[in-house]
């Protein structure tokens, strides 16, 4: 698939977002830190402003843009819609998550609205995922990998923000978030490395015989070419990434976006974890995010191509 930067941006930071504000009602839920209610609602703030700009990059991606509010009517059939639906309830559980720990920080409404808050954001990461696992014809993104792949992504991302603003406020992470930031690098890491395995090995290139289900009548050949020149089909759906900047690129992903991390919560777990260490754990896996999401997309391969051979 091509690789459209609109996407990939809404994706990586509408997850950071997310993350953040799974983070900030989890927070809420455990006991809130002994901070100061500006400081204490940094974290909301930034997950609601990074999920707008997200849905606000989506928004540019569309071919006519007025008519997105379409996309709300659609829930019982379409990830996508469902994906907006749940957006939506997300800044409506933000608001009050936010007016309750700005009035009772400690009080039984401001837990129940962390409860929400997290809840409503991993399911919007789940329909943001939903939208590609459900697509059949693309066989990369139609896998168990790809679920846990996005929650991971918007967990760590978000954990890593977490740090990032409150480290500015003299807070240190104890040994269980660093060993919680640390392992969830790891994880996801090898999480990508079981992907890339799977996508190597059957999520590929299909053949004709495949595409078309007669594999059992032996090799499927086309009388003739569809047409003489490039369209549509072949932009977006038949992207060609060269194999060599495919493993540097996963070198990348695996390097930033999971032993960088891990460095930064190992410095922290030895009391050294201040501002910097989070600023390097939080801008590595913003490299390793961007370019694990361009490469979800330019691996996939629509089974269509499959007719142009």
């Amino acid at each position: 698939m091509y690789p459209a930067l609109s996407v990939i941006f809404f994706s990586t930071l509408s997850g950071a977002g997310l993350g953040l504000l799974f983070w900030f009602g989890v927070g809420q839920v455990a006991g809130p830190l002994p901070l100061s209610r500006e400081i204490a609602l940094a974290p909301l703030a930034l997950g609601t402003l990074l999920l707008g700009v997200g849905l606000a990059s989506a928004f540019l991606h569309l071919g006519k843009p007025g008519r997105a509010w379409r996309a709300f009517s659609q829930w019982r059939t379409s990830w996508l819609s469902r994906e907006a639906v749940a957006a939506a309830l997300t800044f409506g559980a933000a608001a009050l998550a936010g007016w309750a720990v700005w009035a009772a920080p400690t009080s039984a409404a401001s837990t129940a609205a962390g409860a929400l808050l997290a809840l409503l954001s991993a399911i919007t990461v789940y329909t943001t995922a939903g939208i590609y696992f459900s697509l059949r014809p693309i066989p990369a993104w139609h896998n168990g990998f790809v679920a846990p792949s996005f929650l991971l992504a918007a967990a760590l991302s978000g954990a890593a923000c977490w740090w990032l603003l409150l480290s500015l406020a003299a807070w240190r992470p104890g040994s269980a978030e660093s060993l919680a930031l640390g392992g969830g690098a790891i994880g996801y890491a090898l999480l990508k490395i079981a992907y890339w395995r799977h996508v190597d090995r059957r999520g590929g290139d299909i053949d004709t015989s495949a595409a078309t289900g007669l594999a059992g009548l032996g090799r499927v050949r086309p009388a003739e070419s569809p047409h003489t020149e490039s369209n549509y089909l072949l932009r977006e759906m038949g992207y060609v990434l060269a194999r060599r900047h495919a493993r540097r690129l996963r070198i990348i992903v695996v390097l930033c976006g999971g032993a960088l991390p891990v460095l930064c919560a190992a410095s922290a777990l030895g009391g050294r974890g201040g501002a910097l260490a989070a600023l390097l754990a939080t801008v590595g896996l913003a490299i390793g995010l961007l370019a694990e999401r361009w490469l979800f997309f330019a691996e996939a391969r629509h089974i269509v191509t499959a007719y142009y051979r």
